[in-house]
């Protein structure tokens, strides 16, 4: 077995996680340009002990490519046609909707009576996680084209 084949594995999983993160930094883009709008970065600054924007935008990347590149590893396992892998995205978005915003996030804020609880607030968040969804999942399929 020759050391390229061994490695093969790592390289690949190398790039559906690199692929994935640069994917959701682009939909992350365009959601923090959202929740700009919306006046909510200062909230997510909060999950660092930051009531700031520019934190909270930070830390909205940082999520948006972790997610990104979780995407990459199952967007690599479906098969690459547009339709599947911008649903793929949309899918994703909405999972990630619920367990981030309807969840994590404000059990993370101690705000608990808000976990489930669905609001104008949430209704943006949806959105939000759905543009985030459907450019992540464009942003993918675009890169894995390019070999």
């Amino acid at each position: 077995m020759s050391t390229r084949t061994m490695q093969s594995p790592n390289a690949a999983l190398s790039r559906q996680l690199v692929r994935g993160a640069a994917a959701g930094l682009v939909g992350g883009v365009a959601f923090g340009i959202l929740m700009t709008i919306w006046g909510v970065l200062p909230m997510v600054g909060m999950l660092v002990g930051q009531e700031n924007a520019v934190v909270g935008f930070v830390v909205h990347l940082l999520i948006s490519a972790f997610i990104g590149a979780t995407f990459g590893v199952i967007a690599a396992r479906l098969p690459s046609t547009w339709v599947l892998q911008i649903g793929a995205g949309a899918v994703y978005g909405v999972i990630w909707w619920v367990l981030g915003a309807l969840v994590l996030m404000p059990l993370l804020l101690g705000m608990n009576e808000m976990v489930l609880q669905i609001g104008a607030m949430q209704v943006n968040s949806l959105i939000g996680h759905l543009v985030f969804g459907v450019l992540t999942g464009v942003a993918y399929k675009v890169l894995s084209e390019r070999r």
